[in-house]
């Protein structure tokens, strides 16, 4: 068989070209977690704006990023996942530039509400891509590309806004942090639109029949994702009065669209999100995997940049620079993981896993051997092979959560999963963000004592993926001895 360029299928070059485009996409919607942290102080004393200001500038993202991803991978499979993607790289690139020239604390707010929206769209979509072009080894290599994207990028961005407050100064700074993708954007939108179509990225069901949607189903989805992703990043800010009420909220609409969707898929129509993809085991405890490996990695780059920048005084610029070693672990880790990875799943995953919490711990013992001004170059050690334990887990899970999904429900799954992986890092940074700050002012002060409490609590959660992973093999193996 041959493709629409005459290629054989599976073997046309831009394929690559292609994928190499949507993961530069993908690091911008990442970048920008992370990025925003070190520009907070710049950017408060710029817009005259107010701490709970700033909390939505922060939250606001990440609430709207998890809003929409869901429906995003169902349009995206539906419709075109190429359309799908370039409107959210155009939105998504928009959106930054407003953000950059944001005159007041709530025009901020509003444009980082609409970032999270088009990140949100475009992000699935690539999951989808991955799926339709690449088979065998070749998808593990890609998922591999993939996963090292999503760690590089998450650790990156405290350098990444350091380095450019630094150059351009703290008053204007923080407008370089926005500024910055809208080079990105210009050179990859272009590309997408040409590669995205050699590559025989088009409608993703071939068929002439018009697609059906689940509004009603998008609609209780998003009530309930809002309703629980929303106290968990206020978790600072808000009391447990305006926070458990959300939880009951979130409890309920998503109870009822789990319900909504069953009554759907009952009467022969199309649901946003086919719950038949959780009878799959890889995707279920895939998931679940990821949800809590999302909660112990994000979280412990929060924790490492205020107590480098609150407790040992260091500069956003070297605060990132020791984040560094983590990022530059992830990279060699995530290839191996991509080319053997699919063929060891589980063994990837504990394995990573152990190395991760083993590299956290081993930072405790830094800051208890080197206190002061070059505590930095003794965590930036053990950070390098936590960063290695990630680069093996990321694109292991990624590759497995998938491997069973239909390709034409591929953006829907990969949304699913992603917000998975978005609720655990809210949850992460919610609970080691409480346990670092509460310890901080039961200490008076203390912030080495509280760095130790916190990294505790990721290293932890760490642990804990590998029990799942090893549970996971366990009852695999069980099930097949009773099958035989």
């Amino acid at each position: 068989m041959t493709d629409a360029d005459g290629y054989p299928e599976g073997s046309n070059p831009a394929r690559w070209l292609a994928l190499y485009v949507c993961l530069g996409a993908v690091f911008m919607c990442l970048l920008d977690v992370s990025i925003v942290n070190v520009a907070l102080p710049s950017m408060q004393e710029g817009l005259k704006a107010t701490s709970s200001d700033l909390q939505w500038v922060l939250s606001g993202y990440a609430v709207t990023f998890g809003l929409v991803l869901v429906p995003a991978g169902r349009l995206g499979d539906a419709y075109s996942r190429r359309t799908m993607f370039l409107i959210g790289i155009t939105g998504f690139v928009i959106a930054s530039v407003a953000c950059g020239l944001a005159w007041s604390p709530l025009a901020i707010v509003v444009f980082r509400l609409l970032q999270g929206i088009f990140a949100g769209l475009l992000t699935p979509q690539v999951n989808g891509i991955i799926q339709q072009l690449f088979r065998g080894p070749e998808r593990g290599r890609a998922f591999g590309y993939f996963g090292a994207i999503a760690g590089v990028s998450t650790a990156a961005g405290p350098l990444a806004g350091g380095g450019l407050i630094a150059l351009f100064g703290t008053e204007h700074g923080w407008r370089t942090v926005f500024f910055v993708n809208l080079p990105i954007g210009l050179v990859a939108i272009p590309f997408a639109a040409r590669l995205l179509t050699r590559a025989g990225v088009t409608s993703s069901r071939g068929t002439g029949r018009r697609p059906q949607l689940d509004p009603v189903g998008s609609l209780l989805f998003c009530v309930g994702i809002v309703s629980l992703l929303l106290p968990l990043v206020e978790q600072r800010e808000w009391s447990g009065a305006l926070r458990y009420p959300l939880y009951a909220v979130a409890v309920l609409f998503l109870a009822l669209f789990v319900l909504w969707e069953r009554r759907v898929e009952s009467r022969g129509k199309a649901p946003v999100l086919d719950l038949r993809l959780f009878s799959l085991r890889s995707f279920s405890f895939g998931s679940v995997t990821g949800l809590l490996y999302f909660g112990a990695f994000t979280s412990i780059f929060f924790v490492l940049t205020v107590y480098l920048q609150m407790g040992q005084g260091y500069s956003a610029w070297q605060a990132g620079l020791t984040v560094t070693a983590f990022a530059a672990a992830t990279i060699p880790a995530s290839r191996l993981s991509g080319s053997k990875g699919p063929d060891h799943p589980i063994a990837f995953l504990v394995t990573g896993s152990l190395l991760f919490a083993a590299g956290l711990l081993l930072t405790i013992l830094a800051v208890q051997i080197e206190s002061g001004s070059h505590v930095g170059w003794w965590i930036a050690v053990p950070l390098v092979v936590a960063g290695f334990g990630n680069g093996l887990v990321l694109p292991a899970n990624q590759t497995r959560v998938v491997s069973q999904v239909p390709v034409e429900q591929a953006s829907s799954a990969g949304a699913a999963y992603q917000v998975f992986q978005r609720t655990g890092t809210a949850l992460g940074i919610a609970v080691v963000g409480s346990v670092f700050f509460g310890q901080l002012a039961s200490s008076r002060g203390d912030f080495s004592q509280a760095f130790e409490y916190g990294v505790s609590v990721s290293a932890g959660l760490g642990i804990l993926t590998a029990v799942l992973a090893g549970a996971e093999a366990w009852s695999g193996r069980l099930a097949g001895s009773r099958t035989g």
